[in-house]
């Protein structure tokens, strides 16, 4: 068993054993002897809409019937409430707690960085109005009750730090993981919806390297002192191909380049299309310079032109999308924010319990593909879920689990890789073209 499997293993166990038990004698569940452990039933929930996103309670009871405890699906449905949710919120931190990685992606450009590549990204769940005082939502009607889900991942080891909880009324800045240090010689990618000059100033006296979007109000200042905001600094500009020289903020001055590529006019019509169906959605009036701005792609980086050429850049912006294409994954696969029920304290338990799943799912495809640049983790996830409850079957039996784990690397050798695309390669392509060129 390699140092990772044994990691995984018994980050299995731990979560989902004894932790479980005391979890659910701290929050209420257990409150006398009872056949059914917490370890039990969070197993059975886990597992069970692992393996069936879309599992009824007949498949739930099945279950937790397996693990060993008979119980009917209305038995079931009665342990949905406020101590259940508890319980599974403290086995969803345990879960978080756990620090699982595997060696380096054998890719030049992201090894560069040698203390990883930070993706950082939030996804909103929407929740029933019951929990508008404890997870209060946007404030629209629509919405009056979500949570946040924060998550980092770290594109060069698979490190998933997160999922971290906090009020959909909060701005995405106030997660915790906007604000946690990150290793010197880290690369971060983040959202728009991260931009901040006091943040990259602070990554960048950490020795932390940034690529990312800003504001199109962000002032940059040129070496003879003029001030510019995005838009008059392209217009001043005679090549499609800009990489310049700036200082970040008229008062911050940070050192930067500011990089930008002129887009073609297919997606500049579709950049168009989707900002005035927005602006009819909110009433919101366009910026003078959107219209501009939509001919280019633009960042600012504080990477040395000797770390990372223009071409580079491009490919390390679209390397971003790979958390947004995690939390794809785990709703359009996961069916995270998706429930067959309507009762609140159901709904509730079910997403605590699917993101604790997405979780174990993260683990058991580091171990089985990470290293395949070229898998498919939508086709590799649907393997995992197949094989789900024959993980929770044996989790007692670590050398069981350990025979699992390898029978999923074997089925995820030959299989499970990404369609061929020519029009649009998909991001490992790219990276594997620098490495050839290289």
């Amino acid at each position: 068993m390699s140092a990772v499997e044994h990691r995984v293993v018994g980050a299995l166990q731990s979560v989902f054993g004894n932790n479980a038990d005391l979890a659910a004698r701290r929050s209420g569940f257990t409150l006398r002897s009872s056949k059914l452990m917490g370890s039990t039933f969070v197993q059975g929930l886990v597992f069970g809409w692992l393996h069936n996103p879309n599992a009824t309670l007949e498949e739930l009871a099945q279950a937790v019937g397996n693990l060993g405890v008979p119980i009917s699906p209305q038995g079931v449905d009665q342990r949905f409430g406020p101590e259940a949710a508890a319980l599974l919120r403290q086995v969803l931190h345990e879960a978080v707690l756990q620090v699982i990685s595997v060696q380096p992606a054998a890719v030049p450009l992201l090894q560069r960085f040698i203390g990883g590549v930070s993706l950082l990204d939030t996804t909103t769940l929407a929740l029933p109005r019951v929990f508008a005082d404890t997870w209060p939502g946007s404030g629209s009607h629509q919405q009056p009750a979500a949570m946040k889900a924060q998550v980092r991942l770290d594109l060069l080891d698979g490190t998933l730090s997160g999922p971290f909880l906090f009020a959909a009324r909060q701005h995405d800045q106030s997660g915790l993981l906007h604000k946690t240090p990150l290793r010197a010689g880290a690369l971060q990618l983040a959202d728009l919806g991260f931009f901040s000059l006091d943040r990259l100033q602070d990554l960048h006296e950490q020795g932390v390297f940034w690529l990312t979007r800003i504001q199109i109000t962000t002032h940059l200042v040129d070496q003879s002192g003029k001030v510019y905001t995005p838009a008059e600094l392209l217009r001043s500009q005679n090549s499609d191909r800009v990489d310049a020289p700036m200082l970040l903020g008229s008062d911050h001055g940070l050192p930067c380049r500011f990089l930008a590529f002129r887009v073609p006019p297919s997606v500049v019509a579709q950049r168009r299309r989707r900002w005035q169906r927005r602006g009819q959605r909110n009433g919101s009036k366009p910026h003078p310079d959107r219209d501009f701005l939509a001919h280019w792609n633009f960042w600012v980086t504080n990477i040395p032109v000797d770390k990372l050429s223009l071409d580079e850049a491009w490919i390390l912006a679209r390397c971003r999308w790979q958390i947004e294409l995690l939390f794809k994954l785990w709703k359009s696969e996961g069916h995270l924010d998706e429930s067959r029920s309507e009762k609140p304290w159901r709904i509730l338990c079910e997403i605590y319990a699917k993101l604790i799943g997405m979780i174990v799912q993260h683990w058991l495809l580091l171990i089985s593909c990470w290293s395949h640049s070229d898998r498919s983790l939508v086709k590799a996830s649907r393997t995992v879920r197949m094989h789900a409850m024959a993980v929770a079957l044996v989790l007692r039996h670590g050398h069981l689990v350990y025979g699992i784990l390898k029978h999923l690397q074997r089925c995820l050798a030959t299989g499970c890789r990404v369609g061929r695309r020519h029009r649009d390669p998909p991001t490992y392509r790219l990276l594997r073209g620098l490495s050839q060129a290289a």
